[in-house]
């Protein structure tokens, strides 16, 4: 009986509030008592493994690794988007919460620019550093593992 997986062993994948990580595995496991197959994760950040049950991969909105040509979008954004009007930053920090949850790159992506341009004009709090540089963690480990990207291209979101 041959089994069609979301994901193959050797994926790069994206998960919210994780980052990017690659499929090293799909193993069988008994949890409670319930045998379930799960996605073993290699995650790029922190050098940890995650396992997600595959039947819950599409509520856990994880996503493939974006292409180049996604990419070459995102770095228009980054570069020349407007940023969001100046919030009071308890709003401010649950808009960018928000975003960085939902996984996407370009969503990701605007938190760093809006962090970094906000950092440039005037000191962060600490929950805001933090936040930044956990996004921009995020979407470097992801940048890594897109195929066609350069190093220059990698190095414009430091």
């Amino acid at each position: 009986m041959e089994v069609d997986y979301l994901f193959q062993i050797g994926d790069n994948i994206v998960y919210p509030m994780h980052g990017a990580g690659i499929i090293k595995g799909i193993e069988e496991k008994e949890i409670s008592g319930e045998k379930q197959l799960y996605y073993v994760i290699k995650m790029l950040i922190g050098n940890m493994q995650v396992m997600i049950p595959t039947g819950k991969v599409l509520s856990s909105c994880i996503r493939p690794v974006t292409d180049i040509m996604a990419l070459k979008h995102i770095i228009h954004i980054f570069e020349h988007g407007e940023s969001e009007s100046l919030l009071p930053w308890k709003q401010r920090f649950k808009v960018n919460t928000d975003k960085i949850k939902t996984g996407s790159l370009q969503d990701c992506a605007e938190v760093v620019r809006d962090l970094t341009r906000m950092k440039n004009e005037k000191a962060l709090n600490t929950s805001e550093k933090k936040m930044l540089d956990n996004a921009h963690g995020f979407l470097i480990s992801e940048l890594e593992l897109i195929k066609g990207i350069t190093d220059n291209q990698i190095k414009s979101f430091y």
